[in-house]
């Protein structure tokens, strides 16, 4: 049976080829020509041998995804529909930077890319949790997704973010080999690379092993462990404790600062008991939290907490010592924001 490049890591590659009788360096070259220069074709790797195109044309087939749609929000947000060769459809979200170049071009480009065909997690507040989950992403699946709003934006993305559609930490191997590649050779650095689990316990020691410096955020939403089972029940599993145990094991073995993601919902998890309880759960951990408005999403009962609510607790966490963030939602009105991200195109297609 033929598989996809999209299936395969660096090191999975270089298995096959030398299997082959091929030398190692050959696997490189092809993950620098897919990944790096964005190649849809073996035929344009000039640096191999005809024989060895043709017959990884017939190996490893490329499959790129089709934009099935595009959607360009007020603030300049971009959401895509990609299908890949099933048909199987995620949701990505290009995010340019406000701040611009002298050229007026944005500063940044920031991807946030899917890692699974739905998800699991069934999180009460976010919408691909109406889903459930079809399958796992294959790395290059991932990667592909960056390198589709690249040529659609004619821009090079400059960060990654695996808080699209799907539980990162539930495709782990997967989730990795795709950011050895973001990181090298797509070349995006590691610091600006972060991925978000609603915490999967072994993917967060996994993670804090790893030698490269990727950002960990941690979907917390509340800290009072029977509000936080009603609206993520599928953590209900993880108690509180162990949960800030393996955040302070990850400061402590990588060296490095996760964030805490905080979605505040109008009159469920934005009162003073609960931002007590945000502050006793973040005590002795070095974090930085993020506070995440709650976005509009159909048929959700949820609304979002009001603004003079968030830059209150904005500044009792600073005052108590942990540098805080209230994160600006973009894409909201393109359904692109954090929370939103359900394919609409099936009904559509019916119509």
């Amino acid at each position: 049976m033929n598989t996809s490049i999209d299936a395969y890591s660096l090191e999975r590659l270089t298995s096959s080829l030398t299997e082959q009788g091929l030398p190692a360096f050959r696997a490189r070259q092809i993950i620098r020509w897919v990944y790096e220069r964005g190649t849809l074709s073996y035929g344009e790797m000039t640096d191999l041998p005809l024989s060895l195109r043709k017959s990884l044309a017939h190996q490893m087939p490329f499959a790129p995804p089709r934009i099935i749609d595009r959607q360009i929000s007020r603030d300049g947000a971009r959401k895509y529909v990609l299908a890949f060769s099933d048909n199987a459809e995620v949701e990505t979200v290009a995010i340019p930077s406000r701040t611009k170049t002298a050229e007026g071009t944005p500063e940044h480009l920031t991807v946030c890319f899917s890692t699974q065909v739905g998800c699991p997690m069934a999180c009460s507040f976010c919408a691909t949790g109406t889903e459930g989950l079809t399958r796992s992403l294959l790395p290059g699946e991932m990667v592909q997704q960056l390198l589709t709003v690249q040529r659609d934006m004619n821009m090079r993305v400059s960060h990654a973010v695996a808080m699209g559609q799907g539980e990162p930490f539930l495709n782990y191997d997967n989730l990795v080999a795709a950011l050895e590649i973001i990181n090298e050779p797509l070349g995006i650095g590691a610091r600006h690379i972060t991925v978000s689990t609603c915490g999967i316990l072994a993917g967060i020691d996994h993670f804090a092993h790893l030698s490269q410096q990727y950002t960990l955020a941690l979907s917390l939403h509340s800290a009072i462990q029977e509000k936080r089972n009603q609206l993520m029940p599928r953590c209900s599993t993880v108690p509180l404790p162990r949960l800030k145990q393996a955040l302070k094991e990850y400061a402590r073995v990588s060296g490095r600062r996760p964030s805490v993601e905080y979605l505040m919902i109008g009159g469920v998890n934005d009162g003073t008991t609960d931002l007590e309880a945000l502050s006793s759960f973040c005590s002795g951990l070095f974090v930085h939290i993020n506070l995440l408005p709650m976005n509009n999403i159909e048929e959700s009962p949820f609304r979002p907490s009001p603004q003079k609510t968030m830059k209150t607790w904005k500044q009792v966490l600073e005052q108590r010592g942990w540098e805080t963030t209230i994160r600006s939602s973009r894409g909201s009105d393109i359904d692109g924001a954090c929370g939103q991200l359900k394919n609409k195109l099936q009904g559509l297609k019916t119509n």
